[in-house]
This record gives structure tokens, sequence and C-alpha cells, in this order.
């Protein structure tokens, strides 16, 4: 899905625009003041060097370490329906990604950044939700999330916002956090969407209680408007850079085909994707995307600029534990994946618990109805008939009193 198949430019064909299909080039086509109008595109693969894990890659990604657990399948924990119905596993997955948790920007996030201050970004179309383009200073008005992210929060019943600082301590809290807004009659009864749930504790009326979701784009939902009305930007671009992705998820995977004919564009990517290699100008920087951007940075003459503007941005320890080897990098991007598919499991375990543990006080409270119903049947049987009452208290007139059964003693 996504992923394009069209015939590779031959070597020998010559590029319409760049002197040559390099990145020398393409820093050679900037200085000259051809590219005014650079459009931006990112996956998750921009975020790596800080520690997120991506979601597709074979053995790292999120979706291959939450395969092994208790789901109806791994992108369950980004749908919406199971939302609707358990919650838990998102906010378990959500206190670690949480923008400011534990992750910063990486070189490749500030040299866009670095772009929008020279005045040269026409946009930023990024799938993440992790806000690292916030953070490192992109302005919002230059930045489409076509995924959606962890910017803004609101109720997935009533639509109202939820505040922002309410929604962080109940992520940290590791709670699953429900609107306060007041609730809007449903089927008459006058009850919100959250049929009273802990939102409706408090207050001078019934609260609405409803689930509140951060505004990430799940399974099960379409994409922010922006993203749409954004598109035409790419048609104005005179150079597009693709950073970090597979390219397999429409609408996004189509952004690239959008840029005009002879329009210059650079992917920084571990392989090739997409229809990249089909156009004349087409310039593949295979490898991570840090390498890449500063192999561009280098030739555009901002090496320096950028590693100055990001160490300040994340400070020393930070910047140095992202340069370390990609080798021992794998290996902290691993444990820090298998973390995430461990607290989810945790979760998913306590809510086993928990039911194995309702389900077992229902046995014993249906086990002690059946007890009491039969002491009672019990007790009835042994006191035996009233005896029918008459006007002298004994035997009729008449009739001489009947003696007593014999036990099985005297028998």
């Amino acid at each position: 899905m996504g992923q394009e198949h069209s015939a590779l430019i031959d070597d020998a064909t010559p590029p319409e625009t760049l002197s040559e299909r390099s990145l020398d080039a393409v820093a050679d086509f900037i200085k000259a003041g051809k590219a005014r109008r650079i459009v931006v595109l990112t996956g998750a693969g921009i975020s790596t060097a800080a520690g997120i894990p991506d979601f597709r890659s074979p053995d790292t990604g999120l979706y291959a370490n939450l395969a092994a657990l208790d789901l109806p399948e791994p992108e369950a924990v980004f749908d919406l329906s199971f939302f609707r119905t358990n919650p838990r596993p998102f906010y378990a997955l959500a206190k670690d990604l949480y923008p400011g948790a534990r992750y910063r920007p990486t070189v490749s996030h500030v040299f866009i950044a670095l772009l929008a201050r020279k005045g040269l970004l026409h946009m930023l179309f990024t799938q993440n939700i992790d806000c690292l383009e916030r953070e490192a200073g992109i302005p919002a008005d230059r930045i489409i999330e076509a995924h959606g992210s962890f910017a803004a929060q609101r109720c997935i019943e009533c639509k109202r916002e939820f505040d922002g600082e309410k929604m962080r301590a109940s992520v940290a809290r590791g709670e699953v956090p429900r609107c306060e807004g007041p609730a809007a009659p449903r089927d008459g009864d006058g009850h919100g969407p959250g049929d009273g749930g802990e939102g409706d504790k408090g207050g001078a009326g019934p609260r609405c209680g409803g689930l509140v979701k951060p505004d990430i784009v799940f399974f099960g939902e379409s994409l922010p408007s922006d993203f749409f009305s954004a598109i035409p930007r790419v048609s104005e671009a005179d150079l597009v850079l693709v950073m970090g992705t597979s390219l397999q998820v429409r609408p996004f995977a189509n952004l690239p085909s959008m840029a005009a004919e002879g329009v210059p564009r650079v992917l920084f990517n571990l392989e090739r994707v997409g229809d990249f290699g089909t156009r004349a100008d087409d310039v593949l920087a295979l490898g991570d995307c840090d390498s890449g951007v500063r192999r561009l940075a280098a030739a555009l003459g901002w090496r320096e600029e950028l590693e100055a503007a990001w160490r300040a941005l994340v400070g020393g320890d930070e910047a140095d534990r992202q340069l370390r080897s990609k080798a021992r990098r794998d290996a902290v991007l691993q444990e820090g994946v298998e973390k995430l598919a461990e607290d989810v499991e945790e979760v998913l375990r306590e809510e086993k618990e928990e039911e194995a543990a309702e389900a077992a006080d229902a046995a014993v409270a249906k086990l002690a109805d059946e007890v009491e119903k039969t002491l009672h049947v019990d007790d009835r049987g042994k006191d035996g008939p009233t005896p029918a009452a008459d006007d002298g208290g004994g035997a009729p007139k008449g009739k001489q009193e009947p003696k007593p059964a014999a036990s099985e003693a005297e028998k």
C-alpha cells in the first residue's frame, strides 16, 4: 500500500533542473536562490534517533512488539472502536510517548526549523504525533500534522476540548481522562454520552463523562481537514525533501508525486520508497536521516550553525546520546520498544486479573444465594405444617386426638 513501481530513471539520463543528482547539486540549487518554497514531508524515521520507535519495522517497530500481546491485533491500540471499549492500552503507551516525557528533537528536526528561520520553508507535512517539530521551533502555521498529534485533546462524544494540564497530569498518573463538561441529553434520559462515568461526580449537574482522546487520527477516523486544504502547497514547491517515511499509508503516500515535473525531490531514508528514482531530478540520500541532513547542511555551509542550534536546544548529554554508534542506538531503541510493549502487557494483565476477580466474586455471590435458598427450604420442612386452630384450643369435640406416629426407635 503506497509503494510505486514505476521504471527507474537510467543513470545516463541527465537531470532537467539540477546540475547532477547529488546533495551538492541540491545545495547549489538552494544557494542560488532557486528554492524559496521548500516542502518537507516527514515520517517516523526522523525521530528514531530521539529514541521513538517507528511503527512498521519488522523487528524494532512498535506493531511488531505489540503482536505478541493479548490484543485483537497490534493496531488495535490506535483503533477507535477498541479505544471506546478499552482505552487503557493506549494510555499505557501515551505515558511514554507524551511530548516532554522523555524525547527531544533530532538534528533533522532542527534542520527543518533552520529552513523556517531562513524563510525557505513553504510547509512541513508530518505523519508523526510526537510534537517534536513544534519543540524544535518550527512555527505552527508551517506544520501540517497529517495524523494529528498530542498538541490538543477532546472528548470523543461531545467533542469538547479538554484542558492540557489536566490531560498531562492524567497521562503521567496512567489514568484515563474523562470529559468534565456538562452532559448533553441523549435518548431523553438526561444523561450524557459517558453514561454517568467518572466525569459525573461532583458539580452542579450531571457531567458528560465521555472518554478524552488526544487529537491523534485513529483507525476509523478521517484525517484533519487542514491536511486536505494544504495539499496544493506540494504542487507550489520548488524543492521537496522527504525524510524517514516508508510511504505506506495513503493519502500521505501520494504527496511526493504531486510535486510538479522538473522540481527536484530529495529522499532521506534507509531505502528507496514510493516512486523515487523515476524522475530525472530525484536525489536519493540513502541511510539514516540525520546523516543525510548533516551532509546537505555541510554542502550549504550551515553545518556549524545547525549543530550549535541543536545542542543549545537539547543539551550536550542528549546530543551525545543521539550521536552514539548505530548499533548502540538500535539496542537502546529496542529496549524502549520492549518497555512500551511491557507497559501495555501489564495493563492487559491487570485487566484480566480484575475480570477474574469480578467473576469469582459473582460466582461466590451466586453460590451463597443458592445455599441460603436451600437452608430456607430445609428450615420450613423441620417446622412442619401449622395446626389448624379451633375454638377450644385442642381437638374438636366428639373426636379423639390422634396419637403421634411412632419414631424409628420405638419401631
